[in-house]
């Protein structure tokens, strides 16, 4: 299968930026373009799509991709036919691409099929302050239009925008909101910056929300942007920390994660600490999903997929080499992330940036089925055990009746 790629459009965002995405400074000048490689195990990777521009979330519908990229599109790549569209967002304020900012977060509705109707999560600029809103948008012949603002003012800035969504089981939107370079915001629970928030799909409050009449799930957020659910349906969200110390939170409603007060192993009083976090080292965590009953995260600094070991509480890196990687989704047995090197804090490399498609090499998934064999045949043999034993019961009953 050949990518699919853009034609005469691939000129790389390299912006001179002054902050990453944990505030420190990033020299790329000897970085080596490194081969994609896979640890813990093989796998096979295919690039689906090249050429995209600042991709940020990955959304899919059958056989097509939904990406959307920073400046105000909408990828749509369709895998029958190898013709990706890059389709503009028409808004009721332009989008303002400026660092972090721009169009992020995109969730198809759960009725989708029928309605073509999305939420997007986007930057802009008001009485020169700067804002991020989530709306509602369809596609009309070859753009896609917004039709509904859910929530606007929400704090933004150039850095720390949070920008994630996703319909969580209980068929509610929850957006990830960063602290707009405020972190005392993160503390203000009546404020929309720094937290984690919960809205119907019509843009109401809803009732069991943990405080009264907002939006507001949970608070002390630095730059949460990447939330999932497990098969119990518990939620889990990835957040930049400062100069390190990024999390992989669990998510409860109503609870405090201590930004700015506390970071890391910091204890406090009503403060919920990191299911794990990343000490003196950096991840940059971005998406994260749920694949095979595994947690994955990408990294955008650590340039990684990672998976979480639930024994030891950690993350272990399964595959490095593509540099940035912005997000990630499961579908089936595949994984597919996007990379993020023409951010301008990448290194581009050719036909950057990249959908790929990673799937367990033929060998790993043998050895994957390994465990699972041998458990069925032991329960298949205590089986037969037990049918035995109990025929040699009731035969020696029989016996001394």
């Amino acid at each position: 299968m050949s990518p699919c790629q853009f034609n005469g459009d691939n000129e790389n965002q390299n912006e001179n930026n002054e902050q990453n995405e944990n505030n420190n400074e990033i020299d790329n000048e000897d970085n080596e373009h490194s081969a994609i490689n896979g640890t813990e195990g093989d796998w096979e990777v295919e690039t689906v799509a090249e050429n995209l521009q600042i991709p940020w979330d990955i959304n899919h519908h059958h056989d097509t991709f939904y990406i959307t990229e920073r400046e105000g599109y909408i990828v749509e790549i369709a895998l029958e036919n190898n013709d990706p569209e890059r389709i503009q967002v028409e808004t009721s304020d332009p989008i303002m691409h400026v660092d972090e900012g721009g169009l992020l977060g995109m969730a198809l509705a759960p009725n989708f099929e029928d309605s073509g109707e999305v939420f997007l999560y986007y930057t802009y600029l008001e009485s020169e302050e700067t804002w991020n809103k989530v709306v509602k948008a369809v596609k009309e012949d070859s753009t896609w239009v917004e039709t509904q603002v859910l929530l606007d003012n929400i704090p933004g800035e150039r850095i720390h925008n949070g920008g994630r969504m996703a319909i969580g089981p209980d068929n509610h939107l929850y957006i990830t909101t960063g602290d707009a370079n405020q972190p005392h915001l993160s503390q203000e629970n009546e404020d929309l910056a720094g937290n984690i928030l919960r809205m119907t799909l019509e843009g109401a409050v809803p009732e069991d929300n943990p405080f009264e009449d907002s939006y507001v799930y949970s608070y002390g957020h630095r730059n949460p942007q990447g939330i999932a659910w497990n098969d119990e349906g518990q939620l889990y969200s990835s957040e930049h920390g400062p100069a390190a110390h990024d999390e992989i939170n669990i998510i409860e409603a109503g609870k405090n994660y201590g930004w700015p007060h506390f970071i890391g192993d910091d204890k406090g009083e009503n403060i919920e600490e990191p299911l794990l976090h990343s000490a003196d080292d950096t991840w940059a965590p971005s998406g994260i999903t749920f694949w095979n009953g595994n947690l994955l995260a990408v990294g955008l600094r650590g340039e990684s997929l990672y998976k979480l070991n639930e024994e030891e509480t950690t993350l272990e890196t399964v595959f490095t080499g593509a540099g940035r990687i912005r997000d990630v989704l499961a579908v089936d047995d595949n994984i597919y992330i996007i990379t993020n090197n023409t951010d301008g804090r990448g290194d581009p490399r050719p036909n950057d940036d990249r959908l790929l498609r990673l799937t367990p090499a033929k060998g790993h998934r043998d050895r994957d089925l390994v465990p699972l064999v041998y458990i069925c045949l032991h329960k298949l043999f205590l089986m037969v055990t037990l049918s035995y034993r109990s025929v040699i019961y009731r035969t020696d009953k029989d016996k001394k009746i």
